[in-house]
């Protein structure tokens, strides 16, 4: 019998390739997504996903969301707070709950911490990625029909005008050497619009830039409104 899990949902192509590896897995039953939000204005952190936008995805990918809300930069109690009490809704909503996915890729660190928070809350972390090399995940996401953008460029990292463009084969190839195919030390983060564990691509418009916190160069993205 398949055990039940929720998986950790950015809304980014790491997301994306995680939910495609638990349904491709009998082992799992993805029951829903939990993603961390802007108290504020609802936007998946970090990725400056509108709201909108993470809840066409989750349409698309037939699962429920569960927001856990978080002020403009957390301490870190405040985050695990969040986080605590989204992980009790996501138990009262599916007793018996007791794992939680994540995309991470290879940051020892951000495992460490995740398994030292959730342990004394009960839960089991799941890392279906972790160890993948990033340059053939990279071309596999792509090679798999999945479509992401670029909403979030940590400008120390790689240039500003990344930002918007999507991730394909070119940009690959544009980015600089320093850089992890996958953003997976934060060069970057991206919104998933289409691809296998979508039931129909999002229709999906790219905006303005701005500068967040003066370092992050972030790209608006929004649903695309229908003619007519």
């Amino acid at each position: 019998m398949a055990v039940p899990i929720l998986l950790a949902w950015s809304g980014g192509k790491d997301s994306a390739l995680t939910l495609a590896a638990l349904n491709a897995d009998p082992a799992w039953d993805v029951v829903g997504l939990l993603t961390m939000t802007g108290a504020d204005d609802g936007r998946i952190s970090i990725h400056g996903i509108p709201r909108a936008v993470l809840l066409a995805q989750a349409a698309a990918a037939g699962l429920p969301v569960i927001a856990a809300p978080l002020p403009a930069n957390p301490a870190n109690g405040t985050y695990e707070g969040a986080m605590a009490a989204a992980l009790a809704e996501a138990q009262g909503r599916w007793p018996g709950l007791r794992h939680i996915a994540f995309g991470d890729l290879f940051l020892a660190d951000v495992r460490a911490y995740r398994e030292r928070t959730l342990a004394p809350l009960g839960w089991q972390p799941v890392f279906p990625l972790w160890g993948r090399d990033t340059a053939e995940l990279a071309h596999a996401f792509i090679a798999q029909g999945f479509r992401a953008v670029l909403t979030c460029v940590d400008t120390t990292q790689i240039p500003a005008d990344f930002a918007g463009r999507a991730y394909d084969d070119a940009l690959l190839a544009d980015l600089p050497a320093s850089a992890d195919p996958c953003g997976e030390k934060g060069e970057f983060h991206t919104c998933t619009h289409a691809g296998p564990v979508f039931a129909a691509p999002l229709g999906l418009t790219v905006g303005a830039r701005h500068r967040r916190d003066g370092r992050f160069e972030m790209a608006e993205v929004a649903l695309a409104v229908a003619a007519g």
